[in-house]
């Protein structure tokens, strides 16, 4: 089963990057599989730590590669 959190991150993905959501895995490559942009990533990042209400240091962006990663990070600290 799928958790909120991941649904609510392909959601956001989906629409942003214009992708179906059926497309969307956690272990998707946010750039490799989707074209996505560094400012993409940013642009991201900065909205899910909004949507959360989890911080989200600039040194950690550079370790989101798949959707997985970036929803155990929100998850770990909900």
């Amino acid at each position: 089963m799928e958790s909120e959190v991941f649904e609510r991150i392909r959601d956001y993905l989906a629409d942003q990057l214009d992708v179906e959501p059926e497309k969307i895995s956690p272990e998707s490559d946010i750039i490799n599989d989707f074209g996505a942009d560094s400012l993409d990533v940013i642009d991201m990042i900065t909205t899910l730590s909004d949507e959360f209400g989890v911080e989200i240091p600039d040194e950690e962006i550079e370790n989101f590669h798949t959707v997985g990663d970036v929803v155990s990070y929100v998850e770990e600290r909900l």
